[in-house]
Order: structure tokens, then C-alpha cells, then sequence
């Protein structure tokens, strides 16, 4: 078994937490930013990119605060999205916990900064 490091990056994000969870948590809303296609069956997720799947269930959904999956086809590990709010200022922030294989960290990081930016433009925020 190939050892992974986790990843934790936080973004700000310019929109309501209830705005940010719909594309979170949903298959279309993921399939506007984070896959080209997205199926869903019960809690079973399967994205599609570039003609390959990739399969997860969603283990944790607290609307407008925490979505995480795991992926089926490997053993402890899964992807979180947690949405924070300030209560002083209101500013929303999106942090993503992944696992990448080390020494591929900064393809992983790379990647995620391209895929919020996606998402950020699809908010327009």
C-alpha cells in the first residue's frame, strides 16, 4: 500500500454557506466544478472524468457545514469539505481535506486550487 499524505487548504469564498453546501453535497451542483459527470445511488457517488469513475460514499452530510466521502476502491482514505463562517466578520471560507501519495503533493494542491477556482467562477464570486 502506497503511503499518502493528508492535504488541508482553505479558501475564501464570497457566498452563503447554503449557496456553497448545494454544490457540495449534490451531484449536479459537483458536476459543474469538481467532475465531469457525477451519479448518484442512495449515498453511492461515482464521478466521471475523462471517461473514468471513480467511486465514493458519502459517510458525513451537515448541511451548510461538513460533506465528507470515502473512496471505495482505497483503504482510509476520503475527501471533506467543511464550510466555516466567521461570526464577527461573515466571511465564509471552504477548507478541503484530501490525501495525495507522497511526494505528490503539489500535483494534488495544484489541482484543487484549478478545481475552487472553478467553483469560485460558477458562484461568481
Amino acid at each position: 500500500m502506497t503511503l499518502k499524505s493528508r492535504i488541508q487548504l482553505e479558501y475564501a469564498v464570497n457566498c452563503s454557506p447554503a449557496v456553497l453546501s448545494n454544490r457540495l453535497n449534490t451531484a449536479s451542483g459537483l458536476a459543474e466544478w469538481f467532475a465531469d459527470d457525477v451519479r448518484v445511488k442512495g449515498k453511492k457517488f461515482t464521478f466521471i472524468w475523462d471517461g473514468s469513475e471513480q467511486e465514493a460514499e458519502m459517510v458525513q452530510n451537515k448541511d451548510g457545514k461538513l460533506v465528507r466521502f470515502n473512496w471505495l476502491e482505497e483503504d482510509e482514505t476520503y475527501f471533506e469539505f467543511r464550510i466555516n463562517k466567521d461570526e464577527l466578520t461573515g466571511d465564509v471560507s471552504l477548507v478541503v481535506v484530501d490525501f495525495a501519495d507522497e511526494g505528490e503533493e503539489p500535483e494534488a494542491i495544484d489541482l484543487w486550487n484549478l478545481q475552487i477556482a472553478d467553483l469560485k467562477r460558477n458562484l461568481g464570486c
